[in-house]
């Protein structure tokens, strides 16, 4: 914004020639009496209030010899008169501001006027006054605050959705994914396992804690584990072999009978080892028999 002062008050002259010396209008002689030369032209006060004298912006009314007059930009006022056109500081000696609607202001009144308005309160902010930047756009600082929590962002960091704007923890609280685990906001990586987000720091065996991302792992009753505790701790014993059936690996399929299970490759005749998987069989304490062999016990 330009600030502008205005010029020093006219000045009037007093003639004490003794030669033929006249008010360039009336003609009356200027001897020993107050006179102002305007345009090189020598006028009697009187003849100067009533013909030469600019009038005022504000009051409207002639600026007399006597006056005090203050000019800018071709328009005059009485010194009285020129004042903020908002708060009516009288501004002869002060900076202010000329508007393009022809108002005159002082500083602070010009700032509030023409400055940028906050997005927060919608008021004005000063100029100087501490304030938050953001496209093109402007805050008073403690109106620059979390659509979520309202507390002032200041110097954190922040984040938008649309128009809104969140500091980080409230935006990662109210849009990113929650661990399925831990059920916290994942704030960045992350791992994804039947279309359920973790933390990779939660994705872990239940019951020696090892991390699973990029290993091999089964899952049992909503939890998961690592191959080797699976085995140990979960995994059913193969009635044949004793072995665990973990379903990695050869024989993935599973045969149960009356509490036992089996590895398909495992459901075998005792006798002739035939296959029995999906075919007759016969138990026999602890074995298992086709019916051929059966008979023949």
């Amino acid at each position: 914004m330009t600030f502008y002062r205005h010029s020093g008050p006219r000045s009037y002259l007093t003639s004490t020639m003794t030669d033929r010396f006249d008010c360039y209008y009336c003609r009356d002689n200027l001897h020993g009496k107050k006179y102002v030369k305007k345009d090189e032209k020598h006028v009697c006060t009187k003849c100067f209030d009533k013909l030469c004298a600019n009038t005022c912006a504000e009051c409207r009314r002639p600026i007399g010899a006597d006056s005090k007059e203050l000019h800018h930009k071709n328009r005059y006022w009485h010194e009285d008169c020129f004042r903020c056109a908002k708060c009516y500081k009288p501004l002869a000696s002060e900076p202010f501001s000329a508007r393009d609607d022809g108002k005159i202001m002082c500083g602070k009144c010009g700032s509030r006027e023409d400055g940028n308005r906050c997005q927060g309160c919608y008021k004005v902010v000063m100029p100087g006054s501490q304030n938050v930047e953001y496209k093109n756009k402007v805050w008073h600082e403690e109106c620059f605050t979390c659509f979520e929590c309202k507390q002032p962002i200041r110097t954190q960091s922040f984040l938008t959705k649309g128009d809104d704007i969140y500091c980080a923890p409230c935006h990662d609280k109210k849009f990113s994914k929650k661990c399925f685990h831990c059920k916290q906001a994942i704030t960045s990586g992350g791992i994804s396992y039947q279309d359920q987000p973790w933390h990779s720091e939660c994705f872990v065996c239940k019951t020696c804690h090892k991390p699973l991302a990029g290993t091999r792992f089964t899952s049992h009753e909503d939890s998961i584990y690592c191959v080797d505790c699976y085995k140990t701790d979960v995994a059913k014993k193969c009635h044949g072999c004793k072995n665990p059936i973990t379903g990695f690996g050869h024989g993935t399929n599973v045969v149960n009978y009356e509490g036992y299970s089996w590895h398909e490759y495992c459901f075998n005749c005792k006798k002739c080892s035939l296959s029995l998987a999906n075919k007759r069989f016969v138990i026999n304490g602890d074995h298992i028999y086709c019916p051929d062999c059966a008979k023949k016990l």
